[in-house]
Formats: structure tokens, sequence, C-alpha cells
């Protein structure tokens, strides 16, 4: 008898339909996944909502854990630590290793990059059959429910990894949503001095709790103010900070990062949006700026995980609403929510413990 599995399809715009759908088939060099949490992000709100590239009817679910349930080595090697019953975290990003960026060993901008739960279907379900290379086994300590934060966490540490940081310098951060506050997190780690400014006093007050020296709240008239533009320059040993990175995908935060930063600083643009900046034809080249993009990651969920794991007392302030799977319309509703001050939501699958 075939074996079933409940899974969530967004089928329309604000619509999920829960079916029981088949159990996938284990085949080599894969593994099937018993899913106990999954975390949501502005991304999966904007598919929901029917607004991303997405193609609806889709399997949502892209930043997830859960334990092997079987596993198919194929003809690899058995791997160090992978077997049934280890928990994982899963890498969702799919990439064909043979284009131009592929080859150059840049597969986080593969030319055909898929990734599961954005463009083909996701962790929304009891069992996910995924690659064995895309398994990462959890610190020994780590709770699963906090794990979720390792695919955020490694698009975080690629954004601090592309910036170069320089121990001793001073970053700043524009936009302490989750991404931002475990940029900020990883460029302590670094030992840089960041400066960290988003709209919200909580935000704020978490950036600081996250290793920010100094915060700037925007949104009550020009930005910087007289007076936050002195502690600034306090912080700053050039004419501004010599590293930003842009987490929010507003163009007006990123008109800033580049009216901000000192002279040969980096910029870093992690934040999406469709948007386009105004930028001047001469700040870029008088400042000899560097601007960088950051997309995905270079498998960085180990090493995001690694330093969560030492630091989740942060990691649970991220986690600030959790929900049941069967209340996923909820949970949507509830980022719509400007009231909640959502961080990072969970979804507790019927495997996991509660979230």
């Amino acid at each position: 008898m075939e074996k079933t599995m409940l899974r969530a399809h967004t089928v329309k715009r604000r619509t999920i339909e829960f079916t029981q759908d088949a159990v996938p088939q284990l085949i080599p060099g894969h593994a099937l996944v018993r899913v106990h949490h999954v975390a949501l992000c502005g991304t999966d709100l904007h598919i929901w909502d029917d607004d991303y590239a997405s193609e609806l009817p889709l399997v949502q679910g892209h930043e997830f854990v859960g334990r092997i349930e079987a596993i198919n080595f194929g003809t690899a090697a058995a791997a160090d630590g992978l077997d049934i019953g280890t928990a994982v975290a899963v890498s969702p990003m799919v990439y064909c290793n043979e284009c131009g960026p592929c080859q150059a060993g840049r597969f986080n901008v593969c030319e055909s990059i898929s990734c599961l739960g954005c463009y083909e279907d996701g962790a929304l379900a009891e069992v996910v059959r995924v690659p064995i290379s895309k398994l990462h086994v959890l610190p020994e300590s780590m709770p699963p429910r906090l794990a979720t934060l390792g695919e955020p966490g490694s698009i975080a540490m690629q954004a601090v990894n592309r910036g170069t940081p320089v121990e001793g310098e001073t970053a700043l951060v524009l936009g302490c949503g989750p991404i931002g506050l475990l940029a900020t997190l990883f460029l302590v780690e670094r030992g840089v001095k960041v400066i960290a400014s988003d709209l919200s006093p909580a935000r704020l007050e978490l950036a600081r709790a996250f290793g920010a020296v100094a915060t700037l709240q925007a949104g009550n008239g020009p930005f910087p103010s007289a007076e936050q533009q002195l502690e600034l320059d306090s912080w700053c040993q050039l004419s501004g900070p010599t590293l930003v990175i842009e987490a929010t995908g507003v163009p007006a935060s990123f008109e800033n990062a580049v009216r901000l930063a000192a002279p040969t600083a980096r910029i870093v643009q992690v934040g999406i949006s469709t948007g386009t900046a105004a930028l001047s034809m001469r700040e870029v080249p008088f400042k000899e700026l560097d601007i960088r993009g950051s997309r995905n990651s270079l498998n960085l969920i180990p090493a995001a995980l690694e330093v969560l794991n030492r630091h989740q007392d942060l990691a649970y302030q991220l986690v600030t609403h959790g929900f049941e799977f069967e209340q996923l319309g909820e949970a949507f509703e509830t980022m719509l929510d400007p009231t909640q001050n959502v961080g990072k939501i969970v979804i507790n699958m019927p495997a996991g413990s509660p979230a």
C-alpha cells in the first residue's frame, strides 16, 4: 500500500490547500527527511501573496530542519554523521554545476538557479526527498527549531564575506530585520564595530543586543540628523563607515549607503526589491566605492549554525512566533500585521516539538 503524507499547497493568492500526497520514493544519492520545523521569511510572504516570480500552485518552505528517515548513498561513500535519525538542516539551493558562474565556484548565482520552496516544491510537507550533498548535521546541543535560522544565517554570512570585513573598522548595517541582525552578529564576531539603522525602535534595541555599538533610527526627518551624523562620525576613523551592508532592498536606503560611505568603502547590497535607486554619476567614482551584490550563499549553513549555536540566547530572540502546520494561513496573516513585530515565524510540523 502506497504511503501518503500531508502537504500544503499555495494554490493561488493567499489560498492554501492541504492534500494527502504520496511519500517520495528514495533514489540513489538522496535521503528522505521528515520535516520538523520550517521558518517563514519575506520571500515566503511574497509567494503566498502571489507577488513573486514563482508559479503557483507550489509547496512552499525553504528554511527547514528535520531528521533523516531513509538514506541511499548510491555509489558515493557514506558521509560522516549522516544516518537514519540524524538531525539535519537542508540547503534549498539547486544549481547546475555547468554554467560559467558554477564553473568559477560562484554557484550561488548559477544561471539556472532554483530553490526548494520558491521555484519548486519545498518543505511544507511531512517528508521531502533531497540530495545527500544538501544535508548539514546540526550541532549536538542546538535545538532543531533554532537551526531553521541556518539558511537565513548563511545569507547574512555571505553578505558579510562579500564585504571582506577588517578587524577594527566601522560598518553601517542598514535594516535590522533577521538578515541585518545576523549580519551584525557575524561582523561583531570578526571584531568590527557595527552601527545599525532601522525605522523600528524595537529592532534597534535588538541590534544592540546583537552587538551594535550604536543605533540610528531612520524615518523621522532627514537621515541622518545632525545629531546622528555626529554620532556616526565619532565611530568612524575616516569620513564615514568603510563597510556598509544594505539589508532592506529599499532604493532610498541604497542611496543612503552610497552617500554615507567613506571614500574607498565597500557597499554590499543584500536586500532585494524591484525598486530602482537614483545615484549621482559623480559620487561612486569620486569616492572610488566598491559596490558588491550578495545572493544566496556558498554553502555557509554549517558555518552559520556554528555561530548561532554559540549564541542561542540571540537566536531565541529572533524567533518571535510559532504556529502548528494546520495554522499556516494564520501564520501568513500574522506576517502582514505590523503590530505583531514579527521576527521569524517557525512552523511546527507534525513530527516536530512545539514551536
